[in-house]
């Protein structure tokens, strides 16, 4: 997986496999999806990236484990799980 961001055109692009895109939908302004010869996503691209996001040139990410899942999902506020209250493995951030 590989996140650039191009504050040229503001663009934001998430690409998730490497390979040819076959398809590429807007299902909403401004978001587009690419896809691969099977229908498959193999990217996003978020346009006007600075005004959809907090920070374009700044990026969080997490590596669960999957008995932490549920712990994240409920500190962030989309969960009922029980679990406890456990961080993610690995949190890292990154600004230009």
């Amino acid at each position: 997986m590989k996140v650039t961001y191009d504050p040229e055109v503001d663009v934001l692009r998430i690409l998730l496999q490497s390979g040819p895109v076959e398809e590429s939908d807007e299902s909403k302004p401004g978001v587009i999806l690419d896809y691969d010869k099977e229908g498959n996503i193999v990217g996003v691209e978020i346009l006007n990236a600075s005004r959809r996001t907090d920070n374009p040139r700044s990026m969080e990410y997490a590596i669960l484990q999957p008995d932490r899942q549920a712990a994240v999902l409920r500190e962030q506020g989309g969960s009922n799980y029980t679990a406890g209250p456990e961080a993610p493995e690995q949190i890292e951030r990154k600004e230009d």
